[in-house]
């Protein structure tokens, strides 16, 4: 008996975008909290007002959009919506944020890339099979 992983990986397909949704989830929902809740979020705010000309309240806005969508992409539920709307979240805040600080595009926009990446993914396949939308049929 031949031992084919092609098939047990492709068996396993419904599971990737499980993962690519708790791992973005939990890493949204921990940015998140950090602008809103976090014992640095006024310094936070006063930083990104100073730095990119950015208002506390978007801040404050900014970070409940990733706890809330987060925790959709977790649960599967609106996932492509979720994904296009944390997708244009990175594109706005890494321009800006880069351009506003002068900063090299070479230097820190690494994590913003592979957010916008998985993002980007999700609105391409969905929450999967093991989802809140694929249960409702949405």
């Amino acid at each position: 008996m031949l031992f084919n992983i092609s098939l047990v990986l492709s068996s396993l397909a419904p599971w990737a975008p499980l993962m690519l949704r708790l791992a973005l989830g939990v890493a949204f929902i921990a940015h998140g909290r950090l602008k809103v809740f976090g014992e640095t979020a006024e310094n936070k705010k006063k930083k990104l007002k100073k730095d990119i000309g950015m208002p506390p309240a978007a801040t404050v806005l900014t970070g409940i959009v990733q706890i809330v969508g987060g925790a959709a992409l977790i649960i599967g539920l609106l996932t492509q919506l979720v994904g296009l709307v944390m997708a244009i979240m990175m594109i706005v805040t890494t321009v800006m944020s880069k351009r506003q600080l002068h900063l090299n595009y070479l230097r820190g926009y690494e994590l913003d890339l592979a957010y916008l990446a998985g993002a980007s993914a999700l609105v391409f396949l969905g929450g999967g099979e093991l989802s809140l939308d694929a249960l409702l049929g949405i």
